[in-house]
């Protein structure tokens, strides 16, 4: 008679090509998502014909879209009182400690002009000195 012995087969989940497969969905998924910042915020910019393109880092960027409406780095303001903005870019340099960051104000091409001046002075009683106005370049014929 032959006896055999009954081996026990342990059960044994390799995870290793599970964790290959979902690192290659992620990176892909990296690769391929498109990152838009204009995506949320509509707005119409100004043209010009000579702005030369200037990548700034330290910035703080201020947005105002065709109903006069105001967005500073991303955050819709309240309200289009001029206190009301001038406390949320109170509030947004609070975090810049004691630097003092270069602001960029996007206006809509269709905003009403109270509302860029409004901006700008709001930004010189926060002693902001250092803001530009953000255009796009208009398509010379040559």
């Amino acid at each position: 008679m032959n006896f055999r012995k009954d081996l026990e087969n342990d059960v044994e989940l390799n995870l290793t090509p599970l964790i290959d497969v979902v690192f290659l969905l992620l990176i892909f998924f990296m690769v391929t998502t498109t990152f838009d910042r204009d995506a949320k915020i509509k707005i119409d910019l100004p043209t010009t014909s000579n702005a030369a393109p200037q990548a700034q880092k330290d910035t703080l960027e201020l947005v105002i879209d065709s109903q006069g409406k105001y967005y500073v780095d991303g955050k819709e303001v309240l309200n289009n009182k001029p206190e009301t903005l001038f406390r949320a870019m109170s509030m947004a340099l609070d975090g810049w400690g004691s630097k003092n960051p270069a602001l960029v104000i996007s206006a809509d091409a269709n905003s009403n002009y109270q509302s860029v001046v409004t901006a700008m002075d709001i930004a010189g009683r926060l002693g902001l000195t250092n803001f530009s106005m953000a255009t796009t370049q208009s398509k010379v014929k040559k």
